[in-house]
């Protein structure tokens, strides 16, 4: 088995290559999904968020209020880090037993956007990043998902740099051509990925 990281800054295109990555043969695990998952309604997670920060997290309908646990974490580093003890741990616990549900010799792809944040590369055979610069990060941001561009400078900001990204990479993707481009280079990634799965993971480098 070879277990890959895979992250990329906010607009970098990292969701379009796991997406591909999973069309080809990869094992792909979403570790926003499990977020989502591991505090679903009626789940221990919500249970502790709720211990947490009270009842206020709840929508009407009993589930996690995002926006509303947003408002309370952002700025307050205090509560992000009690937030991430509660979903972190637990989000690697359910990756760990859907990777260990994967055949022998299966490419496991971990989407994580904050690998780089939450140190996470070395737990990884190859640590696969989606690249594009600032600027291309910007205008993806601001005119695809409608943001202005000063939400759009802080959402990158908040974000690891692309230069800390860049150094914990073993694989580099550079999504800022077009589709047809990054449909090569994702062709091109996946062979080498199947190379080193064939070799085991002592073949990072």
């Amino acid at each position: 088995m070879l277990r890959v990281g895979l992250t990329g800054g906010i607009g970098a295109g990292k969701s379009a290559v796991a997406a591909r990555l999973g069309e080809l043969g990869a094992v792909v695990i979403d570790s926003d999904v499990l977020a989502r998952e591991v505090v679903a309604k009626g789940t221990d997670g919500l249970a502790e968020v709720m211990k947490a920060f009270g009842d206020g997290v709840l929508t009407p309908a009993g589930e996690l209020d995002r926006p509303a646990v947003g408002r309370i974490v952002f700025g307050d580093e205090a509560a992000r880090r009690t937030l991430e003890a509660i979903i972190h741990p637990r989000v690697r616990a359910r990756a760990a037993e859907i990777e260990a549900a994967a055949p022998v010799d299966a490419v496991v792809v971990h989407d994580i956007p904050l690998l780089v944040e939450t140190g996470q590369a070395d737990r990884f055979d190859v640590v696969l990043v989606v690249d594009v610069p600032v600027d291309v990060q910007l205008e993806r941001l601001t005119t695809q998902r409608g943001m202005a561009e000063a939400e759009a400078r802080q959402r990158i900001a908040s974000q690891a740099s692309r230069e800390d990204r860049l150094a914990v990479a073993d694989v580099v993707v550079d999504n800022s051509g077009t589709l047809a481009d990054l449909g090569r280079r994702i062709a091109e990634v996946w062979d080498g990925l199947q190379a080193r799965a064939g070799h085991g993971p002592d073949t990072k480098g």
